[in-house]
């Protein structure tokens, strides 16, 4: 499915601002992060004190409990009978005693169950306010990177509708791709960037007429969304304009070779010397002697050079093979024809076969 440029437009524009939705998404993740942080925090110091208390608990039962226990030992009831029966008190140490036996360790194994499911409960505690830390860390040197990112973003956005982006494709897509744009995504906005014309001017003299509002740029693209839905598509073409750029591009894609891999400046450099015939024909005679089009890529010269085909047969003649051309397309663009030659023929002339001598010493 075709991306609509539209969409795409509303997409970038809404990373460029402080409400972009990644920087959004991000700051939530953070409150929530931060939020966790001090319920943990508080849970902690609650289980601790907890589990401090229980400990006491416990050496306060043993403690007291021995004592309990020998001094219900050295008590004989009957020694204490008459106040016993005048004063009509219940008291059988020896019931008691065993009471005692009985229900204490009963206890104390109790608190010590308290305190390890207190003990247990405060790991998980730690351990989510823990992660909610490292949350907040990683999500502060995300929160860095991406307002690089934004940076770098409106730069080449404010590049493109000053006409003066040299920017290659690669280094868009790259970028695009940090913010989680599809492959087709990130091919579709390159050539909006690289091709102003074509949409991003229009589109951003409608976002600048909607800012005068004093609205939010996310209120804005909204809005330009809205009245685009009830207009109809105003941005969407599947073709560049019908000029100069529009031939050299058409053909370009004529003979298999992505515009998208040159920089404007080269695509300029290529109108300028625009030549069609002489275009299709150095890209038939590349792939017919084997050599990969990529060799046109940091070379746009070439591509409208008239002398190629004799320079690299001089080569070939001189026992170059198509590898050697491929990987060292600068002498192509160093010499013209004439003082190619002139460099073969003083090899030769000097002893040495031109053959053996690489191209990069040329």
């Amino acid at each position: 499915m075709a991306v609509r440029t539209e969409s795409l437009l509303d997409k970038l524009y809404n990373l460029r601002g402080k409400d972009s939705s990644i920087l959004k998404e991000m700051d939530e993740q953070k409150t929530a992060a931060e939020e966790t942080k001090e319920k943990t925090t508080e849970q902690k110091a609650i289980l601790q004190k907890e589990i401090e208390d229980l400990k006491l608990q416990r050496e306060e039962l043993e403690d007291q409990g021995e004592k309990f226990k020998n001094m219900l030992k050295g008590i004989n009831r009957d020694d204490y009978d008459t106040v016993l029966k005048r004063l009509n008190l219940d008291f059988d140490p020896e019931g008691l005693l065993d009471k005692l036996n009985e229900n204490l360790p009963k206890t104390i194994d109790m608190v010590e169950k308290n305190t390890k499911e207190s003990e247990e409960e405060l790991v998980k505690v730690e351990d989510e306010m823990n992660r909610a830390i490292t949350t907040i860390e990683e999500l502060g040197i995300r929160k860095d990177t991406a307002l690089a990112n934004q940076e770098k973003l409106n730069e080449y956005i404010d590049l493109a509708l000053s006409g003066t982006i040299n920017i290659t494709r690669d280094s868009i897509t790259s970028l695009l791709a940090e913010f989680h744009f599809t492959e087709e995504e990130q091919r579709e906005a390159a050539k909006i960037l690289m091709f102003p014309e074509d949409a991003l001017f229009a589109y951003n003299d409608k976002i600048k007429m909607k800012d005068k509002s004093g609205k939010s740029i996310s209120e804005v693209i909204q809005e330009a969304k809205n009245i685009s839905e009830e207009e109809g598509p105003v941005y969407e073409k599947e073709e560049v304009k019908e000029d100069k750029t529009s031939t050299v591009v058409d053909t370009l894609k004529g003979v298999g070779i992505d515009y998208l891999d040159f920089t404007s400046d080269e695509i300029n450099e290529l109108m300028d010397n625009f030549d069609k015939e002489t275009i299709i024909n150095n890209v038939n005679y590349i792939v017919d002697k084997n050599i990969d089009k990529d060799i046109f890529m940091n070379h746009v010269s070439m591509l409208y050079d008239k002398e190629l085909e004799d320079k690299i047969n001089l080569l070939m003649n001189a026992g170059k093979e198509a590898v050697d051309i491929y990987l060292n397309p600068n002498v192509l663009v160093k010499y013209n024809k004439e003082e190619l030659n002139r460099v073969i023929d003083r090899i030769n002339a000097s002893g040495m076969d031109a053959k053996s001598i690489p191209l990069m010493a040329y």
